[in-house]
């Protein structure tokens, strides 16, 4: 199965899909996923059942938008991105920092979510970060070719997002919504192994532990409600006794490995569901 990629994002999920297969609810009603990122478990689980209801949300108003353009303008943004590719290849330094600087004054539409795909291909290590006014102020990545257009790609997601529900809104203001029955998967910056885990290091700000234990009382008040739920986060002590009432599994990732994205390693995942697997691994 081929899962489509729009941006590249922080502790994306592709790679994680075989392992999460024994981890899905055997049978569940409607989707749900407040933090959506690249969207690799919601692409994953669109294939395989295209027929029930999928919400899908995130607190980045940026991200939401490219989400939106390429569900519902896909042929402009392809043909604004394969303008930047063509761009980018004559001068890349002169012309990402123009559209980095489009980009920091575009308020909303296709064109900044093509600004904003572009950005995420060719910018330092994929990464999203905005100064104390609001501006994306990532450097230019180190890229002979990058991959700033896979129409191929691009149109299957778009496809997928037909009749998809996209949201922009906090995982708090999305408690009301799921529904005995219902999956939600959760995907929220991870707690940071370290100072200087790569990928965490750019959001342990703006999600602190105090955020994780929201996360928490968000999860026990949808277990009560008869939801079916699935976590993501880094294996740390902090994340491992705030889940202790529920079944934690490990799964192993290739991540970075420094601050810088200098190589990468693989490490363990901790992955938390109210209800038994397939394939129950439950940690002691």
């Amino acid at each position: 199965m081929e899962i489509p990629t729009i941006v590249k994002w922080a502790g994306g999920k592709k790679q994680l899909l075989d392992q999460f297969k024994t981890l899905y609810p055997k049978e569940f009603n409607d989707y749900y996923e407040p933090f959506i990122g690249g969207g690799a478990v919601f692409f994953h689980l669109k294939q395989l059942d295209g027929h029930r209801k999928y919400f899908i949300s995130d607190n980045n108003k940026d991200l939401v938008e490219v989400y939106r353009a390429v569900k519902d303008d896909i042929d402009q943004l392809i043909k604004l991105l394969e303008t930047y590719k063509k761009n980018h290849m004559k001068n890349p330094k002169e012309h990402y920092y123009k559209i980095r600087d489009d980009f920091n004054k575009t308020t909303s539409g296709v064109e900044r979510a093509a600004e904003f795909i572009y950005l995420n291909k060719t910018c330092f290590n994929g990464l999203y970060r905005v100064n104390s006014k609001g501006g994306f102020n990532v450097p230019i990545g180190n890229y002979k070719n990058p991959g700033i257009v896979n129409e191929k790609s691009l149109r299957k997601a778009s496809r997928l997002l037909q009749g998809v529900e996209i949201e922009c809104m906090p995982f708090e203001e999305t408690l009301k919504l799921p529904k005995k029955g219902d999956f939600i998967y959760l995907d929220p910056p991870y707690h940071p192994l370290s100072e200087t885990s790569s990928f965490t290091s750019y959001t342990k700000e703006d999600f602190t532990e105090k955020d994780q234990e929201r996360l928490l009382e968000y999860y026990k008040k949808l277990d009560r409600r008869g939801c079916l739920l699935m976590l993501s986060n880094s294996d740390t002590e902090f994340i491992k006794q705030l889940y202790r009432d529920y079944d934690l599994h490990k799964v192993k990732a290739k991540r970075a490995i420094s601050c810088k994205g200098e190589g990468r390693g693989e490490i363990k995942e901790l992955v938390i569901t109210n209800y038994k697997t397939k394939k129950q691994t439950k940690l002691n």
